[in-house]
Parts: C-alpha cells; structure tokens; sequence
C-alpha cells in the first residue's frame, strides 16, 4: 500500500483551542474545532471511507490517531464506527496499542462504542473480544472491558458483566467504579432484579458503584 497521505482536515481556531484543552486538563492539544463543525468537515471522507479496502482503514486510522491535536483521535474512530459493520475481528484488534495511546475518558469510551457495537453484531466473539481487556494491567482497557455490553440490553452476558466487575470490585480507581456503577445501572434498566441481586450479594462493591447502580432500581 502506498504511504498514507495526511489531510488536515481541521482548522486551527486559537479563541476555542485553549479553552478546549483546559477541559480536558490541558493533556491534548485540540485545534479548537467545535464538535458540530468537525462533523461536518468529517462527512465526506466518512463517506468516502467505506470504498476503502480494510488494509487501507485500518492504517489510516491509526496514522489520523497518532495526530497531536485531539480532534484528530476523534475523527480516528469516528472513522471506524463509519465502518463497523465490514471490521473484522482481526481490525478490532490490530487497533487494540492504539487504546494504550493518548489516553482519558473521551477516547477510551469512544473506543469502548466501537468495540461494543461489533460485539453486538457478533455475539459468538464476545468472550474473544472481552478477553482482550479482562485482566490488563492497563485500567484503561479493563473500563472498555467492563462497559462493553454497557447497551446489550437483554443480550447481554451476565456471566461476564459479573466477571469484569469482580475482577475490578476493589479497585481504587474512580474511572473503574465509575465503569462498574455505569454498567449495573444501565443493565437495571432491563433487568432490575438481577443488579438488585448482584449489589446486595457483593457488600464490596464501592459506595460509587453501589449509588450509580442503584439509580433506577
């Protein structure tokens, strides 16, 4: 394949760049590109992505990623969503470093979507995919592990949303029992009695956990 020309896409908007980035404490540069407006910059090489052939995908999602301003790392998985229902399970995991790059909250639940919403389609690979994350010493990748069935509804495999929240049921880490507590309560929407159960059987759950999964039970 031809080397990978980068396009910038985005102009730099200094009155909203600095403001941007303190949100995000200042861990990222962005180019100030407010959201509506970078989607309507997006739109056409969306588009023109799915004549893309998988190689080609793949490695441009990973050449936009690693771009410094952080609408960049947006329009990167912006761009695999895009395409998500011709990804194999071979292109979820050739982008699996890129989890460990330039990471917080912002990136690491886009990621999480992406990830998820092929589980959705492809059931039979959710202990595969789920297996990635479980156990990481990453936090990061454990909170991908944790959400990933975060809109299964009642699809969703108990088995292993008990598994991922276990693993991490101690963890002193706000983004983790965060995770946890967002999990439970979004699966209390369908199945209230099991995260009932699930809270009143496990005391170690933290306090965090405990009043995210709670809220509509």
């Amino acid at each position: 394949m031809e080397q990978l020309t980068i396009t910038h896409l985005f102009p730099f908007e200094p009155e909203n760049a600095a403001s941007m980035a303190a949100y995000m404490k200042n861990q990222f540069p962005f180019c100030g590109v407010p959201s509506p407006e970078r989607r309507r910059l997006e739109k056409p090489f969306l588009t023109a992505s799915r004549q893309w052939a998988l190689p080609e995908l793949v490695a441009t999602v990973a050449a936009y990623y690693r771009q410094p301003e952080r609408e960049y790392q947006y329009f990167a998985i912006d761009l695999a969503q895009h395409n998500l229902k011709r990804l194999t399970l071979g292109d979820l995991e050739n982008w699996l470093p890129l989890l460990g790059e330039k990471q917080w909250w912002d990136s690491i639940d886009a990621w999480r979507k992406v990830y998820s919403d092929w589980c959705f389609l492809h059931p039979e690979q959710l202990t595969t995919v789920f297996g990635w994350f479980y156990g990481h010493e990453d936090f990061w990748y454990r909170r991908v592990g944790i959400n990933l069935q975060l809109k299964f509804k009642a699809q969703t495999n108990q088995e292993i949303l008990a598994q991922g929240i276990l693993a991490d049921i101690a963890t002193d880490e706000f983004f983790i029992q965060k995770a946890i507590g967002w999990s439970l309560r979004e699966y209390s929407k369908t199945n209230p009695t099991w995260v009932a159960d699930f809270i009143d059987t496990h005391p170690a759950l933290s306090k965090l956990a405990v009043r995210e999964g709670s809220k509509y039970l």
